[in-house]
């Protein structure tokens, strides 16, 4: 790793996704400067639609959509990087290690981190960052990451290990993640205190507890609830009854393979197309209800009988909490607690896109489908933000960067 002073902090997105990870790194904003120090060079994802989504956003700054790779990484060069590249970002994929699948030891998706960790000690940043499902601590591929860092292929590197909550940084969404943040030796020997990079401090906590109530000498604001996005009843911030089932006409090539869109954020508002019997099921629930409150003529032997597991199935949000884990199918609301907190409808790609912190105007590619698959997986904006800031306050202290202050 060579060192040196930089206002410029480059930054690559490894299994991108949409960009929720690049998103929030560019909306930090140091005080004092008008622009985000962090710079995109370049993004691996192979899903075709979501890296679409990845290129109309950012590759533009990236140098052009042949530095945002749609494919494999396995057949990825990271010497198509043509510059030195300061942090990298990435989620592999963790449908093995997840809650709601199979959790299956031998699935195939359970490696790719171990590509991840070859383009690190390719591109030698000064930092990387590993996101995943909070059930990654408990895996023996995490065992096997550890041990990289003892003596194997990331001994340069010091890893730090730690569940962080979204809503405790101001999201709207009590999402848990497993997130590891490494830091190259070289550089700790650069802090003035010896110390590798560390979590943020949490600046939000759930107001139902009493203790804890301060971090240093900050008081910690409330958790975001999800009126914040709904707004209250009378006083809606968005449309009760979307105006329509359907995205707008538009396709575009912009990677070489021709997928639908581009749409804004806000073009995301759109509506199903419930059966009688599932509009009675959602008036049958409250706020805060879920498929025990269903009445027994509307309802089903199997939800009547089955008294345990998840209270979230069929449920309906809490208008002064966050939101639970906005997953791939939010807009089945048998998958989860994704009923609107008091129209007789699940939220829609438009509302689950702004309780994972997106931007009105920020462009997707893809049919419903594909959309909704890249909102559930991305990284909410506001985590990443948060990370960002630790990231740049760190590459400050060592003395990588001369930019101004952070408050």
């Amino acid at each position: 790793m060579t060192a040196g002073p930089s206002d410029r902090i480059n930054i690559v997105d490894l299994f991108s996704g949409c960009g929720g990870f690049t998103q929030g790194f560019h909306e930090f904003v140091p005080t004092g400067s008008a622009y985000s120090p962090f710079h995109t060079v370049g993004a691996v994802e192979w899903d075709i639609a979501a890296a679409t989504t990845y290129a109309v956003n950012f590759a533009i700054e990236a140098g052009g959509t042949d530095h945002i790779f749609a494919g494999d990484i396995k057949r990825w060069n990271p010497a198509d990087i043509d510059a030195k590249v300061d942090v990298i970002l990435g989620g592999p994929p963790c449908q093995g290690f997840s809650g709601l699948g199979k959790e299956d030891p031998n699935d195939p998706r359970n490696q790719l981190w171990r590509e991840y960790i070859k383009v690190v000690k390719k591109l030698e940043p000064k930092i990387f960052v590993i996101e995943n499902v909070d059930r990654f601590f408990r895996s023996s591929e995490y065992k096997e990451l550890m041990a990289a860092a003892n003596g194997g292929d990331l001994k340069d590197y010091e890893l730090q290990p730690k569940h962080l909550v979204a809503a405790d940084y101001g999201v709207p969404q009590a999402r848990k993640r497993a997130i590891v943040l490494a830091t190259h030796r070289d550089l700790i020997k650069s802090h003035p205190a010896g110390a590798p990079l560390k979590h943020p401090a949490p600046t939000h906590i759930d107001p139902r507890k009493t203790e804890g109530i301060f971090s240093g000498t900050d008081a910690l604001a409330s958790w975001v609830p999800v009126s914040s996005v709904f707004g209250v009843k009378g006083e809606p911030l968005t449309a009760e009854v979307p105006a329509t089932t359907e995205l707008p006409d538009g396709r575009c090539d912009i990677l070489g393979y021709e997928v639908a869109g581009p749409f804004k954020t806000t073009d995301l508002h759109i509506g199903r197309n419930p059966t009688p019997l599932s509009i009675r099921r959602y008036e049958d629930i409250p706020e805060g209800g879920n498929r025990h409150d269903i009445k027994p003529e509307n309802s089903t032997e199997s939800w009547m009988n089955h008294r345990t597991g998840s209270h979230d199935v069929m449920g309906r949000m809490y208008i002064d909490r966050p939101s639970v884990t906005i997953r791939t199918e939010f807009y089945k609301p048998e998958k989860g607690r994704y009923l609107h907190p008091w129209a007789h409808r699940p939220i829609t790609h438009y509302e689950a896109a702004l309780l994972q912190g997106f931007p009105e105007d920020f462009l997707w590619c893809g049919g419903k489908t594909e959309i909704a698959r890249q909102i559930g997986n991305a990284v909410p904006v506001g985590l990443a933000r948060a990370i960002a800031k630790q990231v740049y306050s760190y590459l400050e202290a060592t003395g990588e960067i001369g930019a101004p202050s952070v408050e």
